[in-house]
């Protein structure tokens, strides 16, 4: 009797062992699968902020090179206006000296 009662006991603490480590088992997976889920979120998360971030940066770089394109333009229009200016001066003077030559001459 007492050999069946310390096999009896012996079978109970095997069980109990591997009830106890097969719970250790599921928890460790259940772990796993939080820890996979966590960082699953995390890389949409800052992939969705790099998206932003890069969409944002794109819109900044377009709104600076219109802004430098009209800057550019108006400078352009600003310089043809001048070089027309100066060129109409240029033919006033070039045109009083010549009269200034004929008259000379005369």
């Amino acid at each position: 009797m007492k050999a069946m009662l310390i096999t009896v006991v012996a079978a109970s603490l095997a069980v109990g062992t591997a009830v106890r480590a097969q719970d250790l088992v599921q928890d460790t997976k259940k772990a796993a699968d939080k820890t996979a889920d966590v960082t699953k979120d995390t890389s949409k998360d800052v992939a969705h902020g790099t998206k932003k971030g890069a969409v944002k940066t794109a819109d900044v770089t377009k709104d600076t090179s219109k802004d430098v394109a009209h800057g550019t333009t108006k400078a352009a229009k600003k310089t043809g206006h001048a070089v027309g200016r100066g060129a109409k001066e240029t033919g006033k003077t070039a045109k009083t000296g010549a009269d200034k030559t004929a008259d000379a001459v005369k």
